[in-house]
C-alpha cells in the first residue's frame, strides 16, 4: 500500500487533507480541507485551507496519529496525509501550530457560516508568533459577515488589521467571477491563493431566508440592534428571521434594490456561498471545492450553472480531474427540509447537467457543429422518477437581466458597502410539469468514453446522526453511485478518509 502511495504521490498534481468531511453536528470534524501543488514539496506559504471550521484539531490529529512512527531521523514524515514535511518540533501540537503559521498561505472562506469559520477565530491568536498576518480570501459579503459580526471585539476579538485590529489576518475581497485584469489564457481571472495555486472563485446558493426591509434606510438591519451602529463606514447588522421551513438561517446583506411588496413584511433573499476554482501554477491542472451548496432546481437563481459552465472544457480537455461538493442528506430527505443542501438525487441532476456541458464542449472541440440536446420532465434514476425541479413554486421574476458582477473593493477602504448581484429565476417551463433545460442521459449512453469519466467526486459535509446505526454516508454513497450510474454519468464517487491524503 505505501508502495502505490509512493507513486500516486509522484504522479499526483495536488495533494488535498479533508481535516473535516462532515457538517457536523460533531464540531471537532466539521469542514476544513488542506489543498498543496506538489511541485511545492511543503515549503512555506504552499498550502492553502478551504473553509476552517476544523483547522489546528484536525492536524494535530493527523499529527499525534503519525508521530513519531512514521518519522525519520531527519524529522520529515515517511507516511501519511504529511509525508514529506519536515516537522521543526517533537510535539504534534507544536508542528500544528509550525503547519498554521509557516505552511498554510492563506484560508479561503466559502461563506460564513459557523461550521465554516469557527476554527479560524479560535485559531488565530497563535499566529502572533509567526511572519505576519494570514490573508482570508473571500467574496466581498463573506468578509463583511466575518468583520462584523465574529471578530468584532464583541463575538471575538478584531485580529484583522482594519478598524484598529490586532493585525493577525488580513482581508483580501474577491471579486465574483475572476478579477479580468490578471493572468492570461486559460488562467484569465485568477489570483494567487497561495505559492503554487491560483484561484477562482463563483457565487453559489446555499439557500434562503427572511429579511426585514427598513424603508427609511433602505436596507436590511436588527432595529434597536446595541451590538452594530448605523455609522455610515459600518455595515448594517443583519436582518435574521429564521424560518426553518425555508432552510435556511442567515443571509449577507442583499441588494437594496430587492424590495418586498410590502416593505414591514420580510423578504427572500439568497443566502452566498462559494465554488472554488484551484489552478496549479506549473501544470494548468484544476480541482473545485464547493461550499455548501444548493441544486438550482429548488434555488432562487441559477448559480451553479455558471460554475458547470466553466467547468466542463476544463473536464473535456482533461484539465478538470476532481471536484469536492456536499451531499448532506440522504434521498429520504423531502426538498423542505434540505435547507439548502444537496441530496443525491439532486447532485445526480447537478452533474447531469455538467455532463450535457462537458459534451457540448467536446463537440466544440472536435469542431463539430452544436447539437440540439432535446429536454425533458423527469430523469429516470434507479426505479423511481425523479424530478430534476422542484414542485414548489417560485414567484415570478420580474427582473430577468444578467447579473451585475461583484465589485471588489480596495483593501484601504475600512470597511465595505456593496451590492450583492441579482440572479436569473430558474425557469419552471410552461407550468405543466414538464421541466426545461435538463439533459436527457439517454443522449451519451453509447458515448465512449462518457461525459464525466475520469472525473472523481469527493463528498463532503455529510451530517452525521451520532446513533449506533450505519454511518449515513454509506446510504448517500450507495444512492449517488445508483443514481449516477442510471445516468450514465460515467464518475466516480468518493467518501474521503480524513486520515489519508487524496492524490489527484
Amino acid at each position: 500500500m505505501s508502495e502505490t502511495r509512493g507513486t500516486m504521490a509522484e504522479k499526483a498534481t495536488f495533494q488535498v487533507i479533508v481535516l473535516g468531511p462532515t457538517g457536523g453536528p460533531r464540531e471537532d470534524s466539521v469542514t476544513g480541507i488542506l489543498v498543496r501543488s506538489t511541485s511545492t514539496n511543503w515549503s512555506s506559504n504552499s498550502v492553502v485551507a478551504v473553509d476552517a471550521g476544523t483547522l489546528l484539531a484536525g492536524i494535530i490529529r493527523l499529527l499525534e496519529r503519525y508521530i513519531p512512527e512514521c518519522t525519520d531521523d531527519r524529522g520529515m514524515m515517511t507516511s501519511g496525509p504529511f509525508q514529506g514535511l519536515e516537522l521543526p518540533c517533537r510535539t504534534a501540537q507544536a508542528n500544528a501550530a509550525h503547519v498554521f503559521r509557516e505552511i498554510i498561505g492563506a484560508v479561503l472562506i466559502t461563506h460564513p457560516h459557523l461550521d465554516h469559520i469557527s476554527g479560524l477565530a479560535i485559531n488565530t491568536p497563535i499566529l502572533e508568533a509567526g511572519n505576519g498576518p494570514k490573508p482570508v480570501a473571500a467574496l466581498p459579503s463573506v468578509l463583511s459577515a466575518i468583520k462584523n459580526h465574529m471578530f468584532n471585539d464583541v463575538i471575538w476579538p478584531n485580529l484583522s488589521d482594519e478598524d484598529g485590529g490586532a493585525g493577525l489576518l488580513t482581508y483580501q475581497r474577491l471579486v465574483e467571477g475572476g478579477n479580468p485584469r490578471f493572468g492570461r489564457g486559460d488562467s484569465r481571472g485568477y489570483v494567487r491563493a497561495c505559492n503554487g495555486l491560483l484561484t477562482k472563485c463563483l457565487s453559489v446558493s446555499h439557500g434562503r431566508c427572511k429579511q426585514r426591509y427598513h424603508p427609511e434606510s433602505g436596507t436590511h438591519h436588527r432595529v434597536g440592534s446595541t451590538v452594530f451602529s448605523e455609522h455610515q463606514l459600518m455595515l448594517p447588522s443583519r436582518a435574521i428571521s429564521v424560518d426553518h421551513t425555508d432552510g435556511s438561517f442567515y443571509s449577507p446583506a442583499r441588494s437594496p434594490r430587492l424590495l418586498p411588496s410590502n416593505p414591514k413584511e420580510p423578504m427572500m433573499a439568497t443566502v452566498e456561498s462559494s465554488a472554488f476554482f484551484l489552478r496549479d501554477h506549473q501544470t494548468g491542472s484544476e480541482i473545485i471545492v464547493f461550499g455548501d451548496v444548493e441544486p438550482d432546481s429548488v434555488s432562487m437563481g441559477t448559480h451553479n450553472k455558471r460554475v458547470w459552465e466553466a467547468a466542463a472544457p476544463k473536464i473535456a480537455s482533461g484539465k478538470l480531474r476532481a471536484i469536492f461538493i456536499e451531499c448532506s442528506y440522504n434521498d429520504s430527505t423531502d426538498d423542505s427540509y434540505l435547507y439548502g443542501h444537496m441530496c443525491p438525487r439532486h447532485l445526480v441532476s447537478e452533474l447531469s447537467v455538467l455532463a450535457n456541458k462537458v459534451m457540448e464542449a467536446r463537440d466544440l472541440d472536435a469542431g463539430v457543429k452544436k447539437r440540439k440536446r432535446e429536454p425533458v420532465g423527469r430523469v429516470e434514476i434507479g426505479s423511481e422518477q425523479v424530478s430534476p425541479r422542484s414542485k414548489r413554486t417560485l414567484s415570478s421574476s420580474t427582473d430577468k437581466g444578467r447579473a451585475s458582477e461583484s465589485l471588489i473593493e480596495p483593501p484601504l477602504f475600512p470597511s465595505e458597502s456593496f451590492e450583492i448581484p441579482q440572479i436569473p429565476k430558474v425557469d419552471l417551463g410552461d407550468g405543466h410539469g414538464d421541466v426545461v433545460g435538463i439533459p436527457d442521459p439517454e443522449t451519451w449512453v453509447d458515448t465512449t468514453p462518457l461525459p464525466l469519466e475520469g472525473l472523481r467526486v469527493y463528498i463532503i459535509h455529510i451530517k452525521e446522526n451520532l446513533t449506533d446505526g450505519p454511518h449515513p454516508g454509506d446510504q448517500i454513497l450507495k444512492e449517488l453511485q445508483d443514481h449516477g450510474e442510471a445516468a450514465h454519468l460515467g464518475c466516480e464517487f468518493i467518501l474521503p478518509n480524513p486520515l489519508e491524503g487524496i492524490w489527484i
